[in-house]
């Protein structure tokens, strides 16, 4: 006998031996069990994801109502739009904070490429070498985990 058939005689000296055709049949069930866990992983997996997809989609329900509701009031009294408009912006900004991508428009802070895009380097003499001077654009996210870096303008050399 050789060494491996004489352990797994030692291991469970009662197991009967099994056929060709005992182990062949045991291994085309193991293989649809694994068949079947993997169908079911990515049903559940893509239930999940679209559960997922409609809850933020109806965080933004919201957001959308107001919109709504400023352009019905437009015709009415327009110079009131753009108090409207920034408050749902700013309904938006806290929606998106709330799901965890807080903006990111700060100015005075040391450049990090992680969160900034450079769009402009400004050389004026007030300007503090490599220190965000201007946001272009707004990003959102942090700790890694950013939906889009911030455009900015940056300090750079005075000559």
């Amino acid at each position: 006998m050789a060494a491996t058939e004489e352990s797994a005689e030692q291991e469970n000296p009662e197991a009967p031996e099994l056929s060709l055709d005992e182990v062949t049949d045991r291994w085309r069930r193991t293989l649809a069990d694994l068949d079947n866990l993997r169908k079911r992983h990515a049903a559940e997996l893509a239930r999940a994801r679209e559960e997922e997809r409609a809850r933020v989609a109806a965080s933004f329900l919201p957001v959308l109502d107001n919109l709504e509701l400023a352009l019905t009031h437009a015709g009415t009294n327009p110079a009131g739009i753009v108090q409207g408009v920034r408050a749902i912006r700013d309904q938006a900004v806290q929606l998106l904070a709330a799901l965890g991508y807080p903006r990111d428009d700060e100015v005075g802070v040391p450049f990090d490429p992680r969160r900034h895009e450079v769009v402009a380097v400004d050389t004026s003499a007030d300007a503090e070498p490599n220190t965000v001077t201007r946001v272009v654009r707004a990003g959102y996210g942090a700790d890694g985990r950013e939906l889009r870096p911030a455009s900015v303008a940056v300090g750079g050399r005075r000559e």
